[in-house]
């Protein structure tokens, strides 16, 4: 009976160490998977921020509204023009 309780005491102080270990490994692992959320949420949040302030800028340098701006003000200069042809 002495070996048989010598060798329970052996793995039962195995298991109580693994036993121990175990809580610091979930900790370690919840720290990490919370780490992990906030950099994925900080880099989502800068690609929104980003992308907001570059939505300012675009219209004005947009091209395509000076060009047709241009060509209204110069079709109303023609019926200005033929206005005051049909006038004299």
């Amino acid at each position: 009976m002495t070996q048989e309780t010598s060798t329970q005491t052996t793995e039962n102080g195995a298991a109580g160490q693994a036993r121990r270990a175990f809580p610091l490994g979930r900790t370690l692992m919840w720290v990490g998977i919370g780490l992990g959320l906030a950099g994925a949420s900080a880099a989502v949040g800068l690609v929104v921020v980003r992308m907001a302030m570059r939505g300012d800028a675009a219209p004005a340098s947009d091209e395509t509204a000076e060009r047709i701006q241009s060509l209204i003000d110069e079709a109303n200069r023609l019926i200005k023009t033929l206005d005051e042809k049909k006038q004299s």
